[in-house]
């Protein structure tokens, strides 16, 4: 099968290097930056250049680049693409570019599935990729209604195929409604935690929870932006609520509530039990 990845950044290198090494399919690839793409090519992570010729020839698209631009990848290509190919992105948002792509897959007679890898790093790049950044992590994918469920069988194999633990199927909706709280809100507490004068004075005073706050706070700016600002409703619908509970902290913490405080963790500390439990 011939495989086509748009982006070689982490997530689409690593993709790349895990097909070579875990599938006999081809990978032709694509990236604004030649450096990226001899680099990939150079390790043995695709066999070639996606160009207008290849991507005609592709049976599965993976479409690894941000929001805006894989929509107008998927738009600007979607005559190109053989009738009845897999194309999907790894946005890490979803009812934006379903809404958009899902019409012009129906025009175009290809198969188009959201997805999002539930993987990554604080680094990005192809110099940081790794064939196994997806060993045991979730791949979420939003297929649209009355997807051929031949081509949604393929889609879960060949992302299974490539180490990942599951696939996860859910609405775009749903995706965005919950990724903005397991990832998003994580990202912006973060990068707002790493704030506080007291940061540069960590050193020799700091350990594991220090570490586990700040890792995400070195991010890519530029496509966190894009994600926060595409998903707004719900990121800050999470943001408001945030703000809420650390206030009643904030307040038993200036009263000198000792009794209350005791209450407020131990619900997290009950709360994040039986989440535990529930697993």
């Amino acid at each position: 099968m011939n495989v086509g990845i748009v982006g070689l950044g982490l997530i689409g290198g690593s993709l790349a290097k895990a097909i070579k090494e875990n599938t006999p399919h081809k990978v032709f690839a694509g990236d604004i930056s030649q450096s990226a793409f001899l680099e990939a090519k150079l390790f043995g992570a695709v066999d070639g250049n996606l160009d207008s010729k290849s991507v005609s020839e592709c049976d599965f698209i993976i479409v690894s680049v941000y929001p805006s631009a894989a929509a107008d990848y998927i738009k600007g290509n979607a005559a190109r693409f053989k009738k009845g190919a897999v194309v999907v992105d790894c946005c890490g948002v979803k009812r934006g570019i379903c809404a958009q792509i899902a019409p012009v897959a129906a025009k175009n007679g290809f198969v188009f599935i959201g997805g999002h890898p539930m993987a990554g790093t604080q680094s990005w790049g192809f110099r940081h990729s790794r064939p196994t950044l997806f060993n045991k992590a979730s791949m979420l994918l939003s297929p649209p209604d009355g997807i051929d469920i031949g081509a949604l069988d393929a889609a879960k194999k060949f992302f299974m195929g490539l180490g990942f633990g599951e696939v996860v199927f859910t609405t775009p909706e749903e995706h965005d409604r919950i990724i903005a709280f397991t990832s998003q809100l994580a990202h912006v507490v973060s990068s707002a935690y790493i704030k506080s004068p007291a940061a540069a004075e960590h050193k020799g005073f700091s350990a594991g929870s220090y570490k586990d706050m700040t890792r995400v706070a070195k991010l890519n700016e530029d496509m966190w932006s894009e994600l926060f600002v595409e998903n707004r409703d719900f990121l800050a619908g999470e943001i408001d609520g945030l703000i809420a509970g650390l206030a009643e902290y904030r307040d038993a913490v200036k009263s000198g509530d000792a009794e209350k405080l005791r209450e407020l963790l131990k619900e997290g500390r009950e709360r994040k039990e039986s989440i535990e439990r529930g697993r």
